[in-house]
């Protein structure tokens, strides 16, 4: 009897352990409650960004009213207010058009004529100056129903428009005018914030999931806690709830840094700690892949800096690389002294950033083709590097690797202020 009795206050004391662990647990969880709600007034900000942004089309569209105006209230002899008219459209952002009903441009602003790379095309075709069937399939619904007004979003040249026809019946004269709105800004900031929603909905669906199922291995009713199972169990939970506030901390980063409340502390820094500290962070993440991580930084080099969000870089860049280097590769953090700047380094022989791929890299929310990797991440860490390099005045890119296996491998650099230069 006292045989169990033991056995019975060790499981007990086991199980206490258990329910303090996942009581902390319910805590950290709590904390990221916490942050998706501030997630979620950042995103209301975005609609009120992308409501302001319509709000501005809107009243860009009065410009082709006002020609219209301007046009019919024109009589012969009238050079003043066909000059004033002219002048109008002119001003306006959008690319203005006004062709007849046999579609020959009549009438053309300088900004249409910028876009479609033409001069004073007076007399010509639509298609012939535009060479887009989309707007002549406009005009003929335009005709086929004048008390419409047409909107369609089209692409031209890479750019995003969102295009106005209206027929105008005048004197007895009939006009089509087609007004073309640039809203490549509005088509990606939608865009941005519908990864935004899909990334974050998928980076914590996972840790979450996993952490449920761990909970339920530890606490099912037909097995007794053992202590091999249980430490690795609680290390999983541990490597899952890491992935969770690594999430977390990115988002909570970056909304600082682009809200400006990130403030920029200057002062002469060893760039050879900073290095040293950011790789003593991820020593135990790169053990578990076996990698090998080294650096090669002369001790005498200063940089002016905010350690911080420097050390935050270095972190970003190191991870990035940990998580697509190949096991038992070697990961090299460097850096140099130039003219009046210092240059980081960050190489891996993971497979590397293709080149069509690199000026959009550090993008918010931008993947490298995300669908064919199977590597998880949020798409944030190089939009956040870019932000603090570029506040201390710096340049962040990435290169090829000429140094990796098979001239392969991630080459990422910044540049820092040198101390010995003055601010």
């Amino acid at each position: 009897m006292e045989f169990q009795q033991g056995e019975l206050d060790r499981l007990r004391k086991t199980i206490s352990q258990r329910e303090q662990e996942l009581a902390a647990l319910h805590t950290a969880i709590t904390e990221q409650t916490t942050a998706l709600t501030q997630l979620k007034h950042e995103v209301i900000e975005r609609e009120r960004l992308l409501a302001s942004m319509q709000q501005t089309l809107g009243q860009q569209d009065s410009a082709l009213t006002t020609l219209k105006q301007a046009l019919g209230e024109a009589e012969d002899g009238g050079e003043y207010k066909l000059a004033l008219a002219l002048t109008l459209a002119n001003a306006a952002y959008d690319a203005l058009i006004v062709v007849d009903e046999e579609y020959r441009v009549i009438a053309i602003n300088d900004s249409a004529e910028s876009m479609f790379g033409v001069e004073r095309p007076i007399g010509q075709g639509l298609g012939e100056v535009t060479h887009l069937p989309e707007l002549e399939m406009m005009v003929v619904d335009a005709l086929a129903n004048e008390e419409e007004v047409f909107e369609e979003q089209l692409t031209y040249a890479k750019r995003h428009y969102r295009v106005r026809c209206q027929v105008i019946r005048r004197d007895g004269n009939l006009f089509i005018g087609l007004a073309l709105q640039d809203v490549s800004e509005l088509v990606r900031l939608n865009r941005a914030r519908r990864d935004m929603v899909a990334n974050i909905s998928h980076e914590l669906r996972n840790p979450i999931a996993n952490i449920r199922l761990i909970i339920d291995g530890l606490f099912h009713e037909q097995d007794k806690p053992k202590r091999k199972q249980s430490t690795s169990a609680l290390r999983a939970i541990a490597r899952e709830t890491d992935s969770l506030l690594w999430l977390m901390q990115e988002m909570l980063d970056l909304s600082m840094i682009e809200s400006g409340q990130a403030i920029l502390r200057l002062v002469e820094t060893p760039v050879y700690e900073l290095v040293n500290e950011a790789v003593e962070r991820l020593v135990e993440q790169s053990n578990n892949k076996e990698l090998k991580l080294t650096t090669s930084v002369p001790e005498n080099l200063l940089a002016l800096a905010d350690r911080d969000l420097v050390r935050r870089v270095l972190i970003n860049l190191i991870h990035n690389a940990i998580k697509w280097s190949p096991q038992g590769e070697t990961i090299t953090a460097t850096a140099e002294a130039g003219a009046d700047e210092i240059i980081i380094s960050v190489l891996d022989n993971g497979p590397g950033v293709p080149e069509d791929h690199r000026e959009r890299i550090f993008e918010r929310f931008y993947q490298v083709d995300p669908a064919r990797s199977g590597r998880e991440g949020t798409g944030l860490g190089l939009a956040i590097c870019k932000h603090v390099v570029e506040a201390h005045g710096g340049r962040i890119w990435v290169e090829n690797n000429d140094h990796g296996k098979d001239g392969r491998g991630g080459y990422f650099r910044f540049t820092l202020p040198s101390a010995d230069e003055p601010l």
